[in-house]
């Protein structure tokens, strides 16, 4: 029987005692224990109108299905950078389950994690794109991600989060669910980071933000989590005049709502600002340097990353003699943007988390390995999946050099 179409799978069983792996036989003991990825898997139906679109009718273009969902981005893009991430997630037995699946399987990955029962409709979001590559208009159906991804499911892979170097979540969990992965993780001392998902889902934060390590918000699911913390909304999203903003006013414009997060617990705020490149935001340069990861052996490819980045975005040199300077306990650092040839922007966000939890695990500090999430982010917006099918390690380091020696400090006066 092809075992995706064994419907007897319910939640109080293993995954019908499958357990596939990245090992092939004779190299189990190479394998080393890598990042752990809780959250959706998703069918995306991207479609793309070939001129202007007019409401109450259809309009001639592109549709195409695309693999997605937050987590299974994420977790995608670490695996195309050598590590090998662990999967806790949910799907169905239909058409769009079976594809995430046999796409999961083929590339060589556990599907131990990966939760089915024949009640579960796989996640499906469909996308309509403007010319510009942005989504103009969305449906999303994933409610079998927070019906079907609890606490009883994730909690028979504890052992896997008490050894992983880092967790993620995403926010597509209900609240049980992030509160109950988030606390196994603190058992264990495991560095978690938070993936905001959407503005309305972002939210989600408060009942976790003080387990959480990192968190990769924009800046209106920023704005979101901020108020969300807080209890009310005092903090407004940034009105977008046609005058362009520097960085410094981004920061500073922004800085009152990543001043609650760190405040409340977040240790690194990660704020994607599109094609304005990215803040990294910590309590104090020290605290990035403090961030305790477990023991990890890197594979041999990871090593190779290490290598490929360490050697052109050397460690603690990114400012010289300033980065000991810090005139207050707020540490700010912008990273450009690299210039693309943009043909859709899904994935973008999750390619830069999946490309600087890889880096983080192969042994790169935060800031070299936010260096390549960006350029990992540069090659899936030329693309139309939301993960690239490769990614080549030479022109990965070119670009994390081109973002690391475009990094500027930006200084706070004030106090958190």
């Amino acid at each position: 029987m092809n075992r995706f179409s064994d419907k007897s799978s319910p939640e109080n069983e293993t995954l019908g005692g499958i357990q596939s792996g990245f090992c092939k036989e004779g190299q189990v003991k190479k394998c080393r224990v890598e990042p752990v990825v809780i959250g959706g898997m998703v069918l995306d139906v991207n479609a793309t109108s070939s001129m202007h679109a007019n409401p109450r009718t259809t309009t001639p273009g592109k549709v195409i299905f695309s693999l997605g969902g937050v987590a299974r981005n994420v977790a995608d893009c670490i695996s195309k950078l050598e590590a090998r991430p662990f999967m806790i997630s949910a799907v169905g037995f239909d058409m769009a389950g079976n594809m995430l699946l046999e796409h999961w399987e083929s590339a060589g990955l556990s599907i131990e994690g990966i939760q089915r029962h024949q009640n579960i409709e796989t996640a499906v979001v469909c996308h309509i794109f403007d010319q510009k590559g942005e989504v103009a208009a969305g449906v999303a159906h994933v409610e079998s991600i927070e019906k079907f991804l609890t606490p009883r499911w994730i909690e028979k892979f504890k052992c896997k989060i008490s050894s992983t170097p880092i967790l993620m979540v995403d926010a597509n969990l209900n609240s049980s669910s992030l509160e109950a992965s988030c606390q196994m993780a603190a058992q264990f001392n495991t560095p978690v980071w938070f993936e905001p998902v959407s503005v309305a889902k972002s939210r989600r934060i408060a009942s976790v933000v003080q387990y959480v390590t990192f968190a990769s918000p924009n800046e209106d699911e920023l704005v979101a989590m901020a108020n969300a913390i807080s209890g009310r909304d005092i903090f407004q999203p940034i009105r977008h005049s046609s005058t362009k903003l520097s960085k410094d006013s981004f920061f500073q414009m922004l800085k009152p709502a990543i001043s609650v997060l760190l405040y409340k617990g977040v240790k690194v705020v990660v704020v994607t600002l599109g094609s304005e490149g990215v803040l990294l935001c910590s309590k104090g340069k020290s605290n990035l340097q403090k961030l305790a990861f477990k023991e990890n052996q890197p594979s041999h490819l990871s090593r190779e990353l290490y290598e490929a980045v360490n050697t052109v975005c050397p460690r603690d040199q990114l400012f010289g003699a300033s980065m000991c300077e810090q005139i207050s306990n707020l540490f700010a650092v912008h990273f450009p943007a690299l210039p693309a040839s943009v043909v859709r922007l899904t994935g973008a966000g999750d390619c830069l988390v999946g490309g600087t939890i890889a880096s983080l695990c192969a042994g790169l500090d935060v800031m070299q390995s936010v260096a390549v999430g960006i350029a990992a982010a540069k090659v899936v917006v030329e693309v139309e999946s939301n993960v690239p099918d490769e990614y080549c390690l030479a022109k990965l380091a070119d670009n994390a050099r081109s973002v690391y020696s475009g990094a500027t400090m930006l200084l706070s006066q004030s106090k958190l």
